[in-house]
């Protein structure tokens, strides 16, 4: 008796193992995680400049692009010279329109825009304007350094300075250096400057 229950019992069981393995469902079935999207492709910035003076011909000519903050050199209809710039900000807009080339200065120095020193030679004020302003007791101005100078139209003109991306300038057009020697060595009074809003 005892061994025919062990055996209802262990039939039991079984039975009871396979009812429950019919109740589960099956597992689901491995999918793959889904793959990652890609990022967007971004529009590469354009070189900070460029310069590839082979054998083009024709006039000189500069054209600045006040909306990109990029200046353009060509020669005849041949693009041989891009960089970025910096114009006038808020209250010094760079003035658009079509101009020439009136004066060249390697060694240029502004006679308005520049730093109050004091007898050691230490800045006490940075970024004055002599139009504004007057030089302190003890004080002397120092006026900006705007090496490759070209000046284009009164008081604004192309020349090598400080260079962020947007403008900041009193209205003149800087450039990285090694671009407004490029462009200056490339120039002479009367070449076309085009500013384009």
């Amino acid at each position: 008796m005892r061994n025919e229950r062990l055996h209802i019992l262990f039939l039991f069981s079984v039975c009871a193992a396979m009812l429950a393995g019919c109740a589960t469902k099956p597992p689901a079935p491995s999918v793959p995680p889904p793959s990652p999207t890609k990022p967007a492709a971004k529009t590469p910035a354009p070189p900070a400049f460029t310069w590839d003076d082979k054998g083009a011909k024709g006039p000189a000519r500069v054209v600045v692009e006040l909306s990109k903050q990029r200046v353009y050199f060509y020669r005849g209809d041949v693009r041989i010279g891009e960089t970025r710039c910096s114009t006038g900000k808020k209250g010094f807009a760079t003035v658009a329109g079509e101009f020439q080339i009136t004066q060249k200065d390697k060694n240029h120095v502004s006679n308005l825009y520049g730093s109050f020193v004091n007898a050691d030679g230490a800045v006490v004020r940075r970024d004055v304007d002599m139009s504004k302003m007057k030089v302190p007791e003890g004080c002397t101005f120092q006026g900006a350094k705007m090496p490759f100078y070209m000046r284009f139209t009164s008081g604004y003109g192309l020349h090598a300075g400080y260079v962020p991306d947007y403008p900041a300038s009193h209205g003149c057009v800087r450039l990285p250096r090694v671009m407004a020697e490029h462009i200056f060595e490339n120039t002479q009074v009367g070449t076309p400057v085009i500013v384009r809003e």
